[in-house]
């Protein structure tokens, strides 16, 4: 992240947050989303991240955080989404599906199943997998983001893939049992 930019977006530059947002607004509609499992949802946590940004943006003491800190705003106000209306993951069918080879049926399978797992976490255990699997952050940049001592984000993480791989064995038990109903 360029420090000039925050600086800059600090002192009212609107063209210098603009920016800014550009550099990260992907990366936060995408782990919003990931939380949250709702396009509408997600938009509203999204904006309301960085309308918040840009009004408490000169007060942020250390410019070089400017990435951890609106990140930490988002799952602050993602939490709060998750907790004000518990709502269903939505799945969306894979347009071609039909006509696909075996292979590429089962591997949709996979990801549906994945994404049913992934679904029952809570949003605490979805925002440090998101961060630790799809962004790519260390520990310490993932606590500092969700504003825990890293033996607490070491131990969502922990918790999270647990419950993950237990979600995900419970669903193979279920589509086993269909089969064998079958």
């Amino acid at each position: 992240m360029d420090r000039t930019l925050v600086i800059a977006a600090q002192h009212g530059d609107e063209d210098a947050f603009a920016a800014l947002i550009l550099e990260v607004g992907d990366r936060l509609y995408a782990t919003a989303y990931r939380i949250l499992r709702d396009r509408s949802r997600t938009e509203d946590v999204v904006q309301q991240t960085l309308l918040t940004a840009w009004r408490k943006l000169p007060r942020l003491r250390d410019p070089d955080r400017f990435v951890p800190w609106v990140f930490q705003m988002m799952v602050r106000l993602a939490y709060r989404a998750a907790r004000s209306e518990q709502h269903q993951a939505d799945i969306h069918l894979l347009r071609g599906a039909a006509g696909r080879d075996a292979d590429s049926i089962g591997q949709v399978a996979d990801r549906d199943e994945l994404e049913k797992a992934f679904a029952r976490l809570s949003p605490q255990h979805r925002a440090v997998i998101v961060m630790r699997h799809y962004l790519d952050w260390p520990l310490a940049e993932i606590a500092s983001a969700l504003d825990v001592p890293v033996g607490t984000a070491r131990s969502r993480l922990h918790y999270a893939l647990r419950a993950l791989r237990a979600a995900l064995e419970a669903e193979g038990r279920r589509t086993s049992a269909r089969a064998a109903r079958s």
